[in-house]
């Protein structure tokens, strides 16, 4: 029997990858976004993007899974509670949820200061980070009665230093934090929730610049991460004996992987991200007042993160 995926955001760039990397391991995934016609979208220089739901949805077919695309704007909350009603409808069951669907304004990673750059960028923190908390919401509400699955979200290190302005790092800090919070009240249903940070990634958007500026870019392509690899680890860490201690981290992918025993198809190298360094963990730690039924005891360690200076640039 297939397991069911819902990765959101799906018509290009990571959940493109994403729900493809899903379709490698067999899943049904239903893919949601909102492009009908390829080439209706366009890039941060007005170049025009590629890519749609049905087409992401073929590819997952083509990979070896069940693509199911499904048109949702995740900013309507109607249209999200019917996208997880047909699910229950058609399959009756939910095992992974991957939050993926995010703003992406036309300045995102223009230099410029936050107050100079226009007020709509802060969209990023209703679809990314608030329509990650009404997904999950939905999702929680199917997988607990079923006492399985597992709530993904799509990071980056831009929680836990600057890049692109304050609202994409409060909308990746605040995933972060979801995770962390929803781990607490999900203790002891079988399902886990877990935020990834994902490393530069190979898709529609790195490859057009990578053809723009082949010098600048080469490096980066080379280092950068597949999409499909980041499937591939939320999979690994929903079967891993370990997937309750790890439910509530912020992991980085390819640390995870390594441990997990998951390789990156071509990627030799370790990404950016492994070379940064740790997002530093919020931890739980276990306690004589837990074992005895009473609430158990947090500790919450602050972030630290290291980032050289000779990787600097490529962020700005």
């Amino acid at each position: 029997m297939r397991k069911i995926a819902l990765v959101t955001g799906g018509s290009r760039g990571a959940g493109r990858g994403i729900a493809r990397g899903f379709g490698e391991l067999g899943y049904t995934v239903y893919v949601t976004g909102r492009t009908l016609q390829s080439g209706a979208a366009k890039g941060w220089d007005g170049s025009i993007l590629p890519g749609t739901v049905a087409e992401t949805a073929a590819e997952v077919t083509a990979a070896g899974g069940q693509g199911i695309p499904a048109i949702c704007d995740h900013a309507d909350d109607g249209q999200v509670a019917a996208l997880f009603q047909r699910i229950m409808d058609e399959q009756g069951r939910l095992d992974v949820l991957f939050n993926n669907a995010t703003y992406i304004h036309s300045q995102l990673i223009e230099k410029k200061p936050f107050w100079e750059k226009d007020l709509d960028a802060v969209r990023i923190m209703d679809v990314g980070l608030r329509s990650a908390y009404v997904a999950s919401w939905h999702a929680a509400r199917i997988m607990v009665p079923q006492g399985s699955g597992i709530i993904g979200f799509g990071s980056s290190f831009g929680g836990s230093c600057y890049m692109h302005g304050p609202a994409y790092g409060a909308q990746k800090a605040g995933i972060d934090k979801l995770a962390h919070d929803m781990e607490h009240d999900l203790r002891g249903s079988g399902v886990v929730a877990v935020s990834i940070w994902m490393g530069p990634l190979v898709t529609e958007r790195s490859l057009i610049a990578q053809k723009t500026n082949p010098e600048q870019y080469e490096d980066f392509i080379d280092s950068a991460e597949n999409p499909e690899f980041t499937a591939h680890v939320v999979d690994g860490i929903d079967k891993s004996p370990r997937r309750d201690e790890l439910s509530g981290q912020t992991l980085i992918a390819a640390e995870i992987a390594r441990e997990l025993g998951i390789t990156d198809r071509g990627k030799e190298r370790p990404s950016y991200r492994e070379m940064l360094g740790s997002p530093g963990r919020r931890t739980r730690q276990r306690s004589t007042k837990r074992a005895r039924g009473r609430e158990p005891q947090w500790v919450t360690k602050r972030w630290q993160f290291a980032i050289r200076p000779q990787n600097k640039a490529w962020m700005a």
